[in-house]
């Protein structure tokens, strides 16, 4: 199996999420997001497809869920993350990329070689959804760009590496 990159957007006290929602909206996050996932599998968690609403075009939609029955054309139901990047290596030469949720980032990272993160200078406090500890030494910084600052909100792009 192809090792899986993970993409997210994590603020400084690891929040990815509010309420089913991105507690941000940062339209060069999500170019960038865009960027790196075209043409690959994504694989992601009942919660954030549900959240997304739709299939996200040229690429491979894969939701990891137990009870998610009824799905748009395009997109595709594996029981278990294992299940989820079998398929998606089946299919493509590419890794697969792991999207969300929490829950999935948790269980991926220990199979991920490299984490696309966009660092978000906020610490929401009302966040319910948290990106899981990873800064125990397994991966090395590897590129930061500069930091950016879109509606009021500053961010910069990090690629790490499993060292």
């Amino acid at each position: 199996m192809k090792s899986p990159f993970i993409i997210a957007a994590v603020a400084d006290n690891l929040a990815i999420g509010r309420h089913g929602e991105i507690p941000w909206h940062l339209r060069a996050d999500l170019i960038r997001f865009k960027k790196l996932t075209t043409g690959h599998a994504v694989v992601m968690g009942r919660r954030t497809f549900e959240s997304i609403g739709r299939a996200l075009p040229n690429r491979l939609n894969i939701v990891v869920s137990k009870s998610l029955r009824d799905v748009p054309e395009g997109v595709v139901i594996c029981r278990s993350l294992d299940e989820a990047l079998s398929y998606g290596d089946a299919r493509s030469d590419l890794p697969c990329a792991v999207i969300g949720g929490a829950a999935l980032y948790k269980e991926a990272l220990p199979l991920a070689d490299t984490l696309e993160l966009t660092r978000v200078k906020v610490s929401p406090q009302d966040a319910d959804t948290f990106f899981p500890e990873w800064q125990n030494g397994a991966y090395a910084l590897v590129r930061a760009e500069n930091e950016l600052t879109e509606n009021g909100i500053a961010f910069s792009f990090e690629t790490w590496k499993r060292s």
